[in-house]
């Protein structure tokens, strides 16, 4: 049998050619938009609308501006910029030049900015005036000139700006009909993305053009998007590109609803005023939005989608949301797969639940999105997967054009993430028979109380059913006996009024093995990173020092 290829009667004088192949990019998304839906609008923000035309102008002017200043292929460009359609914009105009975006945590400190500035080599800066006095602070620790362009957003709070020019009078000054040169490669890096960075430097992650391309295509699939969607800006652009639904929304023509802060007293008017049909979360949004004062929050007729992931969201946080009108779709993913890889796709027969058995199922990973090519709960050491039984633990394994390229200037880290043909996102799952995985814990999290495995996410779920509790949060406290026992931080609802220590460890034994319920309680505000995850390293260190 012949191997070689041009041997293949299919491939002889059948290349690809630009009439049946191009390279995949997100940017295209815009063009398509502009073309079919130029009067629908794209783009609201306060008082300012966009049609999907202006939107497309907008964005080629910037694209046109920084050409002139000398930005082009592989360089970095960086934004500091709350969800504001300068930021939306700049997820086009910049990959049209072929050079990538840094969007920057806005809720970083100027030590951590000057880090990732120096580190992903950046060329240029947009600073929303809001920002610019951290974004000050940076630019003196970096110790180097670096061009700054001020974001003079019609919403942001009067200030001084640290720029030479500002952002309206840069697209003023340039070419709405700019021709970019086209992609010739999609594997070509997009955007660089930094880990939240809980203990050391955070990484840089580097996404690619198809990966971007097909994960916005899987995601707005998988929620549903269309023209008539209106998509509420609560999740961080920042963060994983936004999920990949600054792209997403654009690909189904829907409208980009823009919201500087993620509050409570805007959300529910947003959703009101503007019909606003989906947005997304981090589980700690959602919380946020259960426990809001009831003169911030407003009925709505319509049916409103919001995707949470990172960890798992309690069942009870599911129902509060669900009691609200809103519909939860749980997603699963890193930094490293583009935000969400998986999800928890409702199953026939899960309507005849009762609602805490459905509330369950709803908050497990479940599979992988089309998009992707696999994924497997893998034992640790040998890389092979675990049995379905829904009790032995394995690590989430993925692979698939949803991954990205690597680490930005770290192959020591991309080579063990990359680790036996698979990326290892360091999260400890059990299979289940109906191939949903779900999430136990991180790798770090896992609690070993005299032999025993115990999940603090299984400890928190059952804490978060209490009426009195609003967050609550389990890690390791050392033990002379047992090793380890669970340790719970709790926030209390407001109006709660005081709750003893003994009854929240007497609720949680009344629903789950004694040796799993915590032993000790310490009640307070949770330390959070700058994207609203709960600082459990922060935790463990204080429960080390309740042992002394």
């Amino acid at each position: 049998m012949n191997d070689d290829r041009s041997a293949n009667r299919f491939e002889l004088g059948l290349e690809p050619r630009p009439a049946n192949y191009t390279a995949l990019t997100p940017v295209s998304f815009l063009r398509r938009a502009a073309s079919i839906l130029a009067d629908h609008t794209a783009v609201i923000h306060g008082p300012i609308r966009y049609s999907y035309a202006e939107l497309f102008a907008r964005c080629r002017r910037l694209a046109s501006a920084l050409a002139a200043r000398g930005i082009g292929k592989g360089d970095t460009v960086a934004i500091l910029a709350p969800n504001i359609p300068a930021l939306l914009e700049a997820h086009y105009a910049v990959p049209m030049l072929g050079a990538v975006l840094n969007p920057l945590n806005t809720r970083l400190d100027a030590g951590a900015l000057a880090f990732i500035l120096n580190h992903g080599e950046a060329r240029l800066l947009l600073v929303d005036r809001e920002l610019a006095g951290v974004a000050g602070q940076a630019l003196a620790e970096l110790g180097r000139d670096l061009p700054v362009i001020d974001i003079d957003d019609a919403l942001a709070p009067e200030g001084p700006g640290i720029g030479g020019t500002t952002y309206e009078a840069l697209l003023a000054e340039s070419d709405p009909d700019f021709a970019w040169p086209p992609l010739e490669d999609e594997w070509q890096a997009l955007c660089l993305l930094y880990t939240s960075g809980t203990t050391g430097n955070p990484k840089g992650v580097v996404y690619h053009h198809r990966g971007a391309y097909l994960t916005a295509l899987g995601n707005a699939m998988a929620i549903k998007l269309d023209a008539r969607s209106r998509y509420l800006w609560t999740l961080p652009m920042f963060h994983c590109s936004g999920w990949t639904f600054t792209w997403a929304v654009t690909a189904a023509g829907g409208t980009h609803v823009c919201l500087r802060k993620p509050d409570p007293a805007l959300i529910f008017p947003a959703i009101v005023e503007h019909g606003i049909t989906h947005m997304c979360g981090a589980p700690v949004v959602l919380t946020m939005l259960i426990h809001a004062p009831e003169e911030v929050k407003r009925s709505f007729g319509q049916k409103v989608v919001i995707v949470t992931g990172g960890a798992s969201p309690p069942s009870a946080v599911i129902a509060g949301m669900a009691r609200m009108g809103f519909d939860v779709i749980h997603m699963y993913g890193l930094t490293e797969t583009y935000g969400p890889s998986m999800i928890c796709l409702p199953q026939a027969g899960w309507d005849d639940l009762d609602a805490e058995s459905l509330h369950a199922r709803m908050a497990r990973q479940g599979v992988h999105t089309p998009i992707l090519d696999d994924f497997q709960v893998g034992d640790p050491e040998t890389g092979r997967p675990v049995p379905r039984d829904g009790r032995t633990v394995g690590e989430i394994m993925l692979r698939g054009n949803g991954v990205m390229k690597g680490y930005y200037r770290n192959p020591e880290a991309t080579e063990t993430a990359f680790d036996g043909g698979w990326f290892r996102s360091g999260d400890l799952a059990v299979w289940h028979e109906d191939g949903y995985a779900e999430v136990k814990d991180r790798s770090k999290d896992i609690i070993i109380s005299g032999g025993e495995n115990i999940s603090s996410l299984e400890v928190e779920d059952v804490l978060y059913r209490h009426p009195a509790v609003m967050e609550a949060a389990v890690v390791a406290r050392p033990d002379d006996f047992w090793g380890e026992t669970p340790c719970a931080f709790v926030t209390l609802k407001p109006d709660a009024g005081e709750v003893a220590p003994d009854e929240l460890i007497a609720f949680c034994k009344s629903r789950m093995a004694g040796f799993k319920a915590p032993r000790t309680i310490v009640f307070g505000a949770l330390p959070k990173t700058s994207t609203g995850k709960i600082q459990k390293f922060e935790l463990r260190k204080h429960a080390r020092a309740l042992r002394a």
